[in-house]
């Protein structure tokens, strides 16, 4: 059965998740990266890419992530057709990654920006790296200077992120600086550890 070990890493966009991973890996946790499994499926599929939006998108057998990122962000049905083709292909992979972890008979993080949108792993327990909003809104647009409408329309595509705070099984709260965050994710490494050794 997959994800036996597994724990899921999310959070919303800005919150500091890629921070948290890396911390977490100099623990020695493997992570299973979806982001970057949805890159190389985009490019292992660059012919079917271009068939549904045209060959546009696709340069030297390469999708340009961030022409097809805006043609889906700007129409709802474009999508809708771009995640038919990529979700079953990243479940697929995730699932295979995560049955040879299981082997190790240790827990590992699975990273999933959109666990609690897709619905789609069934996996119990689940890290949520944690901003409020305002500061979530301010840290991307910072980030990524962008304006503040920009950033909200990509904040909104997203579960609030109360939501996901209240569905999570731990919290990391990352409103403070480095050394807190640290401190957060010493705090929920320990409880990870110790939940696994009562299931033993």
């Amino acid at each position: 059965m997959p994800f036996e070990y597994a724990t899921v890493l999310t959070g919303g966009i800005a919150t500091g998740k890629s921070t948290v991973a890396k911390i977490f890996k100099e623990y020695g946790f493997e992570i299973i990266d979806a982001d970057k499994i949805a890159h190389e499926m985009l490019d292992l599929h660059h012919e079917e890419i271009a068939k549904l939006f045209g060959s546009a998108y696709v340069d030297n057998e390469k999708v340009i992530r961030k022409k097809l990122g805006a043609l889906i962000f700007a129409d709802e049905n474009e999508k809708k057709r771009l995640e038919a083709l990529l979700h079953p292909l990243i479940f697929k992979e995730i699932k295979r990654q995560s049955l040879v972890l299981d082997e190790k008979e240790a827990p590992y993080l699975v990273d999933i920006p959109l666990f609690f949108e897709t619905k789609r792993y069934p996996i119990e327990e689940s890290i949520v790296v944690y901003v409020p909003r305002d500061l979530q809104l301010e840290r991307l647009m910072k980030r990524d200077t962008s304006t503040q409408e920009e950033a909200k329309g990509r904040i909104d595509a997203q579960l609030p992120i109360e939501k996901k705070k209240q569905e999570a099984t731990y919290v990391i709260d990352n409103q403070g600086d480095l050394k807190m965050l640290q401190y957060e994710c010493d705090r929920v490494k320990e409880e990870i550890i110790k939940n696994y050794r009562k299931e033993l």
